[in-house]
Formats: C-alpha cells, structure tokens, sequence
C-alpha cells in the first residue's frame, strides 16, 4: 500500500491519485515494474492492480489552500485499522507529513518512509528509499 497525505488539487479535480503532471509516482511505478508509463486513469489503474499496489491517504478530512502538506489543518484522518489484515500489509508513506501522521495514530503499524513524489519535493527527492522499498 502506497499512503499519501491528502490529494493534491490536480487529484482531486481527476478524482485519482498522484495526477499532477510533474507528479514522479507514475514513472516510478513504470520504471520498477518495467512497465510502459500509464497515460490514462484506467491505464494508471491497470498498472496498479497488476501488481498489487493499493492507494490511500492518511487524512480523510482536512483543510488546506492549495495542495501543499504544510497547509494541512483541521486532519481527521481515515482509520488503517478498518482495513482487514492491516498488520500484513507493506505500507510505504508518501512524504514527512503522511509518515508522521501514520506513526502518530497508528505507532503499532510498521511502515516505510518514501521521499515525496511531489514536484514540490524535486529538490530533495531520494529514489533510493523508494528502490528500498520495492526490492524488500
């Protein structure tokens, strides 16, 4: 499970994951499972599916201007726990602000930091905590 902090604008407008443009999720993805680069939603979605990668947030409800982690206020997040078998699950967050809010509700879930995909992180993007993740 890939956990992100809340959908961007972009994602929102779409009604799907990660679809801003400059966005790297996508390419990851494509780029780890040898994939060509999902142009479509149902494309996205295939890829996805193939290989057993499920997408949620952390916060269920928040506010924010624009679509910045750092203008998240007011968080209620969505409840991991409802998740059948959650405990099995290999979880990787999306960024400081979905891992820290994972470990802050949910201290007894083992899950893994992956540097933000955001073209608001391009400066600090790591790849490696994603090839981590991936090849474990």
């Amino acid at each position: 499970m890939i956990l992100g902090s809340f959908p961007s604008v972009k994602s929102l407008e779409g009604d799907f994951y990660y679809l801003h443009p400059q966005n790297k999720f996508y390419k990851l993805i494509a780029n780890f499972f040898n994939e060509d680069y999902p142009q479509t939603i149902s494309d996205k979605k295939n890829v996805l599916i193939r290989h057993n990668i499920a997408l949620w947030d952390i916060v269920k409800s928040c506010k924010r201007d624009g679509s910045l982690d750092s203008n998240i206020k007011e968080i209620v997040v969505n409840d991991l726990y409802s998740i059948k078998n959650i405990s099995n699950f290999r979880i990787g967050c999306t960024g400081k602000k979905s891992y820290e809010l994972t470990k802050k509700y949910f201290p007894n879930l083992n899950v893994f930091y992956l540097s933000s995909p955001s073209p608001a992180n391009v400066k600090y993007f790591d790849i490696q905590t994603w090839k981590i993740f991936f090849n474990n």
